[in-house]
């Protein structure tokens, strides 16, 4: 330590000058780095709480259809079953904000599409039962998922922008010189599914 301070006097030395500046100039880079990693990474694990928030509605609503659907004596038991299986799959898959790695948003994204998929069966089964439709309770909840539907559209949408901001953070230079010295990997993203350009659609055909 004594000898670096010496030396640190010694104003006639202009390598170790330039040398002592480049250190400085790095350290205070890699500060600058590593405060950006953090800001954006905070905002993708917001976009990530709001994108949970609106699986989690559409999760809260289906129950309350179930019981409103089973209510029709004849209706298909096999439908309400693959939905209710497909909703505990679904509600199962958690990811900590701080793992959002490729393969997991993956993962959650197949568990959430197997839940859309047997939704949509489940609202063609009910075409079949134009008493069912007509009921109040029935209309709402459907009011209530197609709201869902879009506010999950643009949650994940937002998300995939944040975290296409953060991948190339950590991906440009010089980013990308501190990027795997802090820890900071790339994220996964929502891939584009079939039909994902809008929302599902739900039928509102009460005239029956």
């Amino acid at each position: 330590f004594y000898q670096f301070i010496e030396q640190l006097g010694n104003m006639k030395n202009p390598l170790f000058l330039i040398t002592i500046v480049l250190v400085l100039i790095l350290a205070f880079s890699g500060c600058g780095a590593y405060n950006g990693f953090v800001n954006k990474e905070v905002s993708v694990e917001e976009a990530w709480a709001k994108v949970e928030s609106a699986y989690q509605r559409r999760a809260d609503l289906i129950p309350n259809l179930v019981n409103t659907v089973k209510g029709v004596a004849d209706f298909e038991k096999g439908t309400l079953e693959a939905v209710t299986q497909a909703r505990a799959s679904a509600t199962g898959m958690t990811i900590n904000a701080a793992d959002l790695t490729p393969d997991k948003i993956q993962q959650f994204q197949n568990a959430q599409s197997q839940l859309s998929g047997a939704l949509s069966r489940l609202l063609v089964t009910v075409e079949k039962y134009p008493e069912l439709k007509a009921t109040n309770s029935f209309q709402e909840l459907q009011i209530q998922l197609e709201g869902t539907e879009n506010r999950i559209k643009v949650e994940r949408d937002r998300f995939n922008e944040v975290v296409a901001d953060y991948n190339r953070t950590v991906r440009r230079f010089p980013g990308v010189l501190f990027a795997g010295l802090f820890g900071f990997d790339r994220k996964g993203m929502f891939e584009a599914e079939k039909g994902a350009d809008k929302a599902p659609e739900v039928e509102f055909n009460f005239s029956e």
